[in-house]
């Protein structure tokens, strides 16, 4: 199995630590001829708009949505969850390019500011019973989950913080900055 780290902005290299880790080496995806080699590929946390733009600029967007969810399971954190929802409110003034895979509305920086970032815990049964410690960074949240897309993981006042749409999982939170691998475990499952 290969996975790719999508690499050109945001907290990949902290996804490539957690993949190491469970013993996994992964390809940081920087180009198109990369992204070939993956089976699997993290949209990490970061800036959406830049991602989005720079898959634009290295002709990345199209190749990903052929591929999604047929012989490419992908995951986005974050900015990377941003990307890969259909629609996506408070965007910047003209947009953003997103990947729009998965049949979710979020919020962009639905919590606030960076100031307004925090930790809390996550109900997530689909990798086990023990809650999993949630960091929401300038996070994003899933305002609501559509036909063929599924909720996977809540917040205690029952606000969907993870969805899942087949091969393809999209988290508000980053699990790449906790010693906790479970979810990048379930992605491997994917």
């Amino acid at each position: 199995m290969t996975v790719g780290v999508l690499a050109l902005q945001g907290d990949f290299r902290e996804h490539c630590a957690v993949l190491r880790r469970i013993g996994v080496e992964p390809i940081e995806v920087r180009l198109p001829r990369q992204l070939e080699q993956v089976e699997r590929l993290i949209i990490p946390g970061g800036e959406s708009t830049t991602i989005g733009r720079l898959l634009t600029i290295y002709q990345m967007l199209e190749p990903i949505r052929a591929r999604a969810g047929r012989d490419l399971a992908i995951w986005g954190t974050c900015a990377g969850a941003i990307l890969l929802a259909s629609v996506v409110t408070d965007q910047k003034q003209g947009g953003q390019p997103t990947l729009s895979l998965m049949n979710l509305t979020i919020q962009r920086n639905a919590y606030g500011s960076q100031l307004d970032s925090f930790e809390a815990p996550i109900t997530m049964p689909i990798i086990g019973e023990k809650p999993l410690q949630g960091v929401f960074i300038r996070a994003p949240r899933i305002i609501s989950v559509g036909s063929g897309c599924e909720a996977v993981g809540w917040l205690e006042d029952g606000s969907v913080v993870a969805a899942r749409q087949g091969r393809l999982l999209a988290t508000t939170f980053h699990p790449e900055l906790t010693d906790d691998d479970r979810v990048h475990r379930l992605f491997l499952e994917l």
